[in-house]
């Protein structure tokens, strides 16, 4: 017997995947993992029998609740599932698929909408953090068409919102988890940041690169991606995360000046080979310690004097538009960032139902 699932496949932001209401899935974390192995067709590098494309990028899950949390619309919590291996990864956040969550809670009745435009708060499973999210609501119905463009996604749509609120320390609990602006291992300067997702930033040239490469240009370059993946590990241990192995956090990202009329050029890992755009979460770590005097990052930036809050980094696919709203200083000096944000898009292309084999969810 197939046992039939409902769920709705939407674009969010430059990634793509299945949304579930969480109710709906096994709640059982092992047999749940095994569903969505079997949802999305891993391990398999084609994903012939699932709904995943094949890619990191469209192996994504995104399961969303109500929530009883004071002052908390809904709750999500993303997967990573592996294309070609049978791992279901919920450490890391994802900011693109979070641009499709507050649409798909309006939708399905989690919360009622108001017009011309309707907030949303949602809780970060994952991180334990809240994100705001504003979308187009006319006449009390989401609104999906409109003139906004982000690189990396053919046409325009309607635009989304996403105001991270207190992404500090999201996964280790401290916006600088080493207690440093900068660490050195193996002989290349790094700054460790936590701010929505923990990223090791690593100046371009530091490991023989320009930071303009393209996706395929890195990918192809084994020994880079073997030597930033030994300073991934060793990183990760001075950030108090421990061993890492076979696991997506931290991020690594090549920084270097900008090159195409933005702020900072970014080519974030995911972490074994280059995004082809950029992640949202990893576009507001970088922005963070572009804010931060004496990281990396703040030695490559070119910050506008007339608005220094707006961060334009250059990815592989064109740019993305971030937002840091700093207000004074930490007891410890640091710059207080209190809210980050950028504007993405989201589309619904499929709703219906999946199918699981009754083998791996024996639903009552």
């Amino acid at each position: 017997m197939l046992i039939p699932i409902p769920c709705v496949v939407m674009r969010g932001g430059t990634s793509k995947g299945p949304f579930f209401l969480s109710r709906d899935l096994p709640r059982d974390e092992s047999t749940r993992n095994k569903v969505l192995l079997a949802v999305m067709g891993s391990p398999d590098k084609r994903q012939i029998d699932g709904l995943g494309g094949g890619d990191s990028l469209s192996s994504k899950v995104v399961m969303v609740d109500a929530s009883s949390r004071p002052g908390v619309d809904v709750e999500y919590l993303f997967a990573q599932v592996s294309v070609d291996s049978a791992t279901v990864d919920t450490a890391p956040n994802c900011g693109n698929m979070l641009s499709g969550v507050a649409p798909f809670a309006i939708e399905h009745g989690l919360v009622a909408a108001d017009m011309p435009t309707t907030t949303v708060r949602i809780y970060n499973q994952n991180t334990g953090k809240i994100v705001e999210a504003v979308v187009q609501t006319p006449g009390g119905k989401v609104n999906y068409e409109g003139d906004v463009r982000i690189d990396g996604v053919p046409g325009s749509g309607a635009p989304i919102l996403l105001n991270f609120l207190d992404a500090a320390g999201a996964k280790t609990g401290k916006l600088l988890p080493t207690g440093k602006l900068v660490d050195e291992v193996d002989g290349v300067e790094i700054t460790c940041l936590d701010f929505s997702t923990p990223i090791v930033f690593i100046a371009a040239q530091s490991v023989g690169k320009t930071g303009y490469e393209t996706k395929q240009e890195l990918d192809a370059d084994a020994e880079l991606l073997a030597r930033l993946e030994r300073i991934r590990l060793k990183a990760a241990v001075l950030m108090g995360m421990g061993d890492v192995s076979g696991q997506v956090l931290p991020k690594v990202v090549l920084l270097a000046k900008p090159a195409k009329g933005g702020n900072i050029s970014s080519r974030y890992f995911v972490p074994w080979n280059c995004h082809a755009a950029h992640a949202v979460t990893g576009a507001l770590c970088v922005a963070a310690a572009c804010s931060i005097p004496g990281t990396v990052a703040a030695s490559l930036v070119q910050l506008s004097p007339q608005d220094p809050s707006a961060i334009s980094i250059e990815h592989p696919a064109g740019r993305i538009d971030t937002r840091i709203i700093i207000d004074g200083r930490e007891p410890d000096g640091m710059p207080a960032i209190r809210s980050a944000g950028l504007v993405r898009t989201a589309k619904p292309i499929v709703s219906g139902v999946t199918y699981v084999p009754g083998a791996v969810w024996d639903m009552p």
